[in-house]
């Protein structure tokens, strides 16, 4: 829905099945099947060691870390809980992006290419248009360097680096600071009770999205953008537009499915946590 348009979500799911059937639901799925879990790992991995080096110097600032704050019952949200936790999402954010950008730019491309073919019929075929149809992911990712270079996969890397950079310093400032009020307002002594670790989880999915998204469909219009040019051809840059309603197409299925995954993810994540956490220490 962000690439072309669609009068609503049925249409779009409409048109889909009518022109490649229920296959076309999972297309460019390997791309992130393949990319999801390195890229959680090494985020959640950045933004946790970042986490302890921001509190630290901002704790040596103003005479108490950030963390310490945190884990004191019944505390709420500090400037100083904010700048954590929203400069070490930005960190982790920012870090990942070099590793996202050729996954997402395969994904969307494989996504989209029966209906770039569709909305683009003419009398003369476009070469570079079509060699991306009915591709698997690896051969439109071979594709992707072919027209455009290796740099190619890196195609919207700006527009990527800016969404990832501010909206996983959303994304773990929201969870943070509403896990933290969650919990006081619950009178709990566990500064990760599982119903305000759900809450949170689903939240944070969904006021994430609901700020960047406007910037993701910016990418998405410039690498679709992309996959019609070879390499040396101007490609056009759109605007990034808060105020314009058609940025925002899609953005319910985008903050529902976000809101479901990340409950999911953070409910599991700190209940291991908790496990391992848990465990007696190797004896030396």
């Amino acid at each position: 829905m962000q690439a072309y348009r669609f009068n609503h979500f049925v249409d779009c799911v409409q048109h889909t099945y009518k022109t490649e059937g229920f296959k076309g639901f999972w297309r460019g799925c390997l791309a992130p099947m393949a990319s999801v879990t390195l890229v959680r790992t090494i985020s959640f991995s950045i933004y946790q060691k970042a986490k302890y080096t921001y509190s630290a110097a901002i704790g040596r600032a103003i005479g108490e870390e950030p963390l310490v704050t945190v884990n004191r019952p019944g505390s709420i949200p500090t400037l100083g809980t904010v700048l954590c936790f929203g400069a070490a999402g930005a960190t982790a954010g920012g870090a990942v992006a070099i590793i996202a950008c050729p996954f997402e730019l395969t994904k969307l491309s494989a996504q989209i290419s029966v209906l770039m073919a569709d909305r683009n019929k003419s009398s003369v075929q476009d070469p570079v248009m079509t060699s991306y149809q009915q591709k698997g992911t690896f051969n439109t990712a071979k594709n992707i360097i072919l027209h455009r270079g290796v740099m190619g996969l890196y195609s919207g890397f700006g527009f990527h680096l800016l969404r990832d950079t501010i909206g996983t310093a959303i994304y773990f400032t929201t969870y943070e600071s509403g896990k933290q009020l969650l919990v006081k307002f619950q009178g709990s002594n566990s500064p990760t009770s599982p119903s305000s670790v759900a809450v949170a989880g689903g939240l944070c999915g969904l006021v994430s999205w609901a700020c960047i998204y406007p910037i993701d469909s910016a990418k998405t219009h410039y690498q679709r953008n992309c996959l019609t040019k070879a390499k040396g051809q101007p490609v056009k840059i759109p605007r990034i537009q808060f105020n314009k309603a058609a940025m925002y197409r899609g953005l319910g299925v985008s903050m529902a499915r976000s809101c479901l995954i990340n409950t999911i993810f953070f409910s599991s994540f700190e209940s291991l946590k908790k496990k391992i956490n848990s465990l007696p220490d190797p004896v030396e």
